[in-house]
């Protein structure tokens, strides 16, 4: 399954960064007007999904732009083309191509590539995490009041003025706070230690899939609310002391909420 998602993700990654048109424009919207689809996240999710039809054809696959398909082999693929679309429509090289297996509802395998990185960023469940081959960790936990804690913010106006505000009120209380327009780049830049943290609400299973695996195997904790595991009310991963300090006061600023 690793070779598998190494190989689509590589192939989506080239078809991405050397099919680009220069006059790329918006071929959809979803949840909102700049809540963008792109002629090339279809290619991209197409390309993906031939290859596991080619090389797994008993396995299920969920795809961010529509692919869904039933398996019988307790695999399910969790696609997302291009995370990080406003930013390959506009040019800006934070985004990448997420793919994870999930073994009867459990990750157990994530990639993703970063082509303006050059960096492909893998998994595989009890194994460790890597980058370019080379093992990553997430770096050792500073105190919250110096921990650089990455965000995001959904593309629903009144869910991000009220992410704005979160962000307004935990500003102050850690060394500063980043925001790339990928979740899935986040996350692997926690496991290499670019970031302490990151948290986000309002993203969907292909959004973190690979990057949660990626950054758990790195030594990060990850989860949603206290007690509750990751999911669209509330991401939140870092390094375990930051973790320990940031989910509980994300919980406290209501980052869980609209």
């Amino acid at each position: 399954m690793l070779e598998t998602a190494l190989a689509a993700a590589e192939r989506a990654g080239v078809l991405l960064r050397d099919g680009r048109p220069d006059d790329l424009g918006v071929a959809a919207t979803k949840t909102s007007p700049i809540d963008v689809v792109t002629e090339m996240d279809l290619a991209a999710e197409k390309l993906i999904t031939g290859h596991l039809a080619e090389h797994r054809p008993d396995d299920g696959v969920l795809g961010e732009e529509g692919a869904s398909v039933d398996g019988t082999s307790g695999v399910r693929w969790i696609i997302d083309p291009i995370d990080g679309t406003v930013n390959y429509l506009y040019g800006l090289p934070s985004w990448g191509v997420s793919v994870a297996a999930e073994y009867r509802g459990e990750t157990v395998v994530g990639v993703v590539e970063i082509p303006s990185r050059a960096e492909t960023f893998r998994a595989v469940a009890g194994h460790g995490a890597f980058r370019n081959g080379r093992p990553v960790r997430c770096r050792t936990s500073p105190s919250l009041d110096q921990a650089l804690v990455g965000t995001g913010f959904n593309y629903v106006q009144e869910r991000r003025v009220a992410q704005a505000e979160v962000a307004r009120r935990l500003v102050p209380q850690v060394r500063d706070i980043r925001r790339s327009g990928s979740a899935a780049v986040d996350l692997c830049d926690v496991a290499a230690g670019r970031l302490d943290g990151f948290y986000e609400r309002g993203l969907h299973r292909w959004d973190w899939a690979a990057g949660d695996l990626i950054a758990r195997e790195a030594g990060a904790l990850t989860g949603g609310r206290p007690g509750e595991p990751l999911g669209e009310a509330l991401t939140v991963a870092a390094s375990p002391g930051v973790f320990r300090a940031l989910q509980p006061l994300l919980d406290a600023l209501g980052a869980w909420h609209d």
